[in-house]
């Protein structure tokens, strides 16, 4: 069994980002009660896990104007129009990145490719505290992301028993043995496996070839990062993916669904766990 070692706060690029989401949070507690009752007031959404259940790969496209890594990818893109060529062309869910401060983000973007698209839209953000949840489920948002490595122990449980109560699906993001075993003890049904180290912005392919043979069948297995040609996610499918995450490659393509269809149809292969 992977031991579980004493959780430390993040440092580098994440551990900045992260000590920023905290902040947000603390400044949108103070809408709480008003985000509660939007949550339980929003309309139904497309469920994410099962638009990840097929015979081929899923792919997640994300709507991703700008990263820590690469800089500017596409200062222009609007969100909305984006996310339409993305369902278009063949995505299975969208993924829209609302950080505001490295990656050019923002709720407006979600709310507006709500409105576009009929797809699964996964808010993909750095969420810290149970009250951005709330906020996710309340504009429109299908899932959100959870990074482990931001988060201690105990607050991964209180985000994901959050989510369940507000009826939110979560895509729970690991990068190493540890992460994944605290993921799946937290309960974590879509476990997204980043190929990139956060704090030092590093991508190793490895990472998803080696941790994806670890998670269980009943587990949606997402690739992440490091991933932008047929010939990638061929190679992840062979491991036993049931979907990857394409942010970069496809925002800033000049044909957003010629980008999507070329990288649809790759078939699954099952996983022996």
């Amino acid at each position: 069994m992977q031991a579980i070692r004493a959780w430390t706060p993040p440092t580098g690029t994440l551990g900045g980002i992260v000590s920023e989401a905290h902040e947000r949070a603390r400044v949108l507690a103070a809408r709480e009660q008003d985000l509660i009752r939007a949550a339980a007031a929003a309309p139904a959404v497309p469920a994410f896990d099962a638009a990840l259940r097929r015979q081929t790969v899923a792919l997640i496209a994300e709507v991703k104007r700008r990263s820590p890594s690469k800089g500017w990818i596409n200062p222009t893109l609007s969100a909305a129009q984006q996310a339409l060529a993305y369902q278009t062309g063949g995505a299975a869910a969208v993924s829209v990145l609302t950080e505001p401060l490295h990656f050019g983000g923002s709720n407006d973007d979600l709310e507006s490719v709500r409105a576009a698209v009929g797809i699964p839209i996964l808010k993909k953000d750095f969420h810290v505290s149970p009250v951005q949840l709330i906020e996710a489920k309340a504009i429109g948002a299908s899932a959100a992301l959870v990074i482990t490595r931001a988060v201690a122990p105990d607050a991964l449980i209180e985000l994901l028993r959050t989510a369940r109560e507000v009826q939110l699906e979560v895509l729970v993001e690991v990068r190493d043995d540890e992460e994944l075993a605290r993921a799946l003890a937290a309960g974590a049904r879509i476990i997204g496996i980043n190929n990139r180290n956060l704090e030092t912005l590093e991508i190793d392919p490895s990472t998803s070839e080696r941790l994806l043979a670890r998670l269980p069948r009943d587990v949606v297995a997402i690739a992440e990062s490091g991933v932008s040609s047929r010939a990638d996610i061929e190679r992840v499918a062979a491991c036993g993916a049931d979907g990857v995450l394409v942010g970069s490659a496809i925002s800033a393509a000049a044909d957003p669904v010629a980008g999507v269809r070329a990288l649809i149809g790759v078939p699954r292969v099952e996983r022996d766990a």
